[in-house]
């Protein structure tokens, strides 16, 4: 079972120390893919970094920006493109003068139509100054911040390690309150457990994911993660041992337990996971793996 970490006391707009070089600005745009709210991290002192400045909302842009007063933000850190993290980038950048960095995603991956939405929406005008898509070191006044390529929830995730307190700005990589969510085209299940694997033998002290309060327990939170979504590939994996079947003849019987609502919403995480599980020849299907193949178990 996941160890869940949800408790946190924020006001929206209050700018919180969070750490010795970490403080956190909450959004007011809780939801059910965003928590409490986008949390904005600013790092450092004097010359800061901002960490996802979050949805297009004044009101956020100036709670940044009196946070900062009397400061220089010189970086302007994406960890990727959803509408919930990056559209803010470009007005704080206009009011700082701060460079942004960042992977643009590439080519535009269709809008969630479906009955129950997945993610919050796509930035698609999101393109940083500087590109980040390989990894590499930024630096400021008094920290160091790493960037590590996680590609899975979206194949442009990017995480930020920062190196004076073993701490990793986890975006929607990895998050205290709730699994994360992998949706096909963009969203990969084989990207996303290689991408946790990255992360999980860096042995970070903390993690502060854009939504929710900081992981402490750190390697336990991962293993638990990963467990989880193992688990729901050996549901699959035994349910087609009673013979050949489509996604949505198995969310019904997998997901019995889960509001009938959400069910388009899990066929989209089934998806995902039986594209991985045709690429590692454990299932087969005749032509390219979708959401409405028929999947059997390999011979």
């Amino acid at each position: 079972m996941i160890p869940y970490v949800r408790e946190i006391e924020i006001e929206y707009g209050r700018c919180d120390r969070v750490s010795p070089l970490i403080r956190r600005v909450t959004a007011n745009n809780p939801g059910p893919f965003t928590f409490k709210g986008t949390g904005t991290y600013i790092v450092g002192q004097g010359e800061v970094a901002v960490i996802d400045p979050g949805p297009d909302d004044p009101a956020h842009l100036e709670a940044i920006l009196a946070a900062v007063a009397g400061e220089t933000v010189t970086h302007i850190l994406i960890t990727h493109h959803h509408s919930d993290h990056s559209p803010l980038a470009g007005a704080l950048k206009a009011a700082t003068g701060a460079t942004i960095y960042g992977c643009a995603v590439a080519g535009h991956e269709e809008e969630d139509t479906g009955e129950v939405k997945m993610e919050a929406g796509h930035d698609h005008d999101f393109k940083p100054d500087v590109t980040l898509c390989e990894g590499g070191t930024v630096q400021g006044n008094g920290w160091t911040m790493e960037a590590i390529p996680t590609p899975g929830h979206t194949s442009n995730h990017i995480c930020y390690a920062l190196k004076e307190e073993n701490g990793l700005f986890s975006g929607d990589h990895i998050m205290g309150w709730s699994t994360t969510v992998i949706t096909p085209p963009d969203g990969d299940m084989s990207d996303y457990l290689a991408s946790l694997e990255v992360i999980r033998a860096r042995n970070f002290a903390t993690l502060w994911p854009t939504h929710g309060p900081p992981i402490r327990e750190v390697d336990a939170f991962i293993a638990a993660y990963a467990e989880h979504r193992q688990e729901r590939v050996d549901q699959i994996l035994g349910a087609l041992k009673a013979g050949p079947a489509r996604i949505r003849d198995l969310v019904p019987r997998l997901y019995a337990d889960v509001d009938a609502r959400l069910h388009p919403a899990a066929a989209r995480s089934m998806l995902a996971a039986m594209i991985h599980l045709v690429r590692q020849g454990a299932l087969a299907t005749d032509g390219a793996p979708g959401p409405d193949s028929a999947y059997r178990l390999a011979a």
